[in-house]
């Protein structure tokens, strides 16, 4: 390692210290080169502070979980007292009152009918653990044909192989795909493939024809599907309306196949209601929530169920049916208090209003961006915003991926004081709820320069 010199910028030292042990999260390392990690040491509301005493604004919560902003007093007092009190011990045999009052909290939240809540440490976990759930309650239930899983074309589920498996996002999966359970694919109800003229909801209900045909034709040997409620975050942030969510759940129904909301990121008030299943009034077999779980304070996962997976395990343990799953730590209480604090939060009239207000200006704020020459749509659910460019906007030719388009956004943006991480050719906005509308119209105006220099 080369030591620090007089001349080099605050960070450089913690920067070249980082490069020689750490390997970082979904990165090409040798990026870095040209690119070196941002060295951040303290956090505030939407702001993030550099060791180099420069500030970027959050507009992604830094990967989706920070919902109230990045040390917000009330979280940090929950989990200050809490790590007086108790800091971790496990859940098997033993139980202790946040993780039991979260769980309360978290059932009389969800729709009706979720009476269960299983806890990991992870949105990977959570996936894992209700595709396993699915599968083992139709084999305790005596129907062990039912082992398959259905999954939508540009879904993103997580990166552990269970979850990647029920994924359809080829730079995640492909390479590993010699090591994954086959899964049937229905087609995307993504909107964006709407033809001229047709109607979110016409489109939706034309792609959920295919899925019919699939379960109808497979149903004695699926087990669940598994979809993202309403958006395809890591699919580039892609969208749909909610009578999707309405006639899948008939079907499965119909048809008795479980349903597994994964609403790791879309969950949290995130989409304008607690869950994105509200949208569609209806209720999943299981509901994965992660990430603003905790609101971004520390990693762990909850997977709600019904009283009848549940009772489908509840026996003696010679009969084997318990579900052996296990994470070291799953309800730990640092995290569930946390999660009460984000709960306490989400749950006031001030943050409902609020969240109603933000996508409203954030509508309003982003639509002239529609009229950028390369910008093929600008679409928005809840808080969530995507802003979709291409190389010819008449024909939406995207910029070949080779070019790394979204790179130059990004660099540009933190030039600017701004985190935006584009995904391919979308940029996007996941902001912490406490974001103000002048902070928004700041974020707008350096987004439109991103476009600018991508496109050229």
């Amino acid at each position: 390692m080369e030591p620090l010199h007089a001349a080099d910028p605050p960070g450089a030292d913690l920067v070249r210290r980082d490069l020689a042990v750490v390997w970082h999260p979904c990165t090409q390392m040798k990026d870095h080169e040209a690119l070196p990690p941002v060295a951040i040491r303290r956090g505030r509301g939407v702001w993030l502070e550099g060791v180099d005493g420069r500030r970027y604004l959050d507009a992604i919560g830094s990967w989706w979980v920070s919902v109230f902003g990045h040390c917000h007093p009330e979280i940090v007092a929950a989990v200050q007292r809490q790590a007086a009190e108790l800091e971790h011990v496990m859940l098997a045999g033993f139980t202790h009152g946040p993780a039991v009052e979260l769980a309360e909290r978290l059932v009389r939240l969800a729709p009706a009918g979720l009476t269960r809540c299983f806890y990991a440490d992870s949105g990977s976990a959570a996936i894992e653990i209700a595709v396993k759930m699915s599968f083992h309650h139709w084999k305790n239930v005596g129907r062990p044909k039912k082992r398959r899983f259905v999954t939508l074309a540009n879904s993103y589920h997580g990166e552990t192989l269970g979850a990647l498996a029920v994924g359809s996002v080829d730079l995640y999966k492909e390479i590993y795909r010699p090591l994954l359970m086959d899964v049937l694919t229905a087609p995307s109800p993504d909107c964006y493939e709407r033809e001229p003229g047709e109607s979110w909801e016409a489109h939706s209900r034309r792609r959920f024809e295919p899925m019919r045909a699939l379960l109808e034709t497979h149903a004695d040997e699926i087990a669940a599907v598994i979809v993202e409620p309403l958006v395809q975050c890591a699919g580039q942030m892609r969208m749909y309306h909610p009578v999707y969510l309405q006639l899948l759940r008939e079907t499965c129904d119909r048809l008795g196949v479980h349903l597994i909301a994964d609403e790791i990121a879309v969950g949290m008030g995130r989409t304008g209601t607690t869950f994105a299943c509200e949208h569609a009034g209806v209720r999943p077999d299981f509901l994965c929530l992660s990430k603003g779980l905790t609101g971004g304070w520390l990693p762990a996962s909850v997977v709600l169920t019904t009283e009848a997976v549940y009772e489908a395990f509840y026996d003696d343990y010679v009969k084997r049916t318990a579900f052996l799953h296990s994470h070291t730590y799953s309800g730990n209480p640092l995290a569930c208090a946390a999660g009460l604090a984000t709960l306490d939060l989400l749950e006031r009239p001030a943050t409902r209003a609020r969240i109603v207000s933000l996508g409203e200006h954030l509508e309003r704020a982003t639509a002239p961006l529609a009229e950028h020459p390369n910008v093929t749509e600008v679409r928005r659910t809840g808080t969530l915003v995507a802003i979709e460019f291409a190389r010819d906007r008449r024909t939406r030719e995207p910029f070949p991926w080779v070019e790394r388009r979204g790179l130059r956004a990004y660099r540009h943006a933190l030039s600017r004081g701004v985190l935006l991480r584009p995904i391919g050719n979308v940029l996007y906005y996941v902001p912490p709820y406490v974001i103000t509308d002048a902070e928004v119209d700041f974020l707008v105006e350096v987004t439109r320069e991103c476009l600018d220099v991508a496109c050229a």
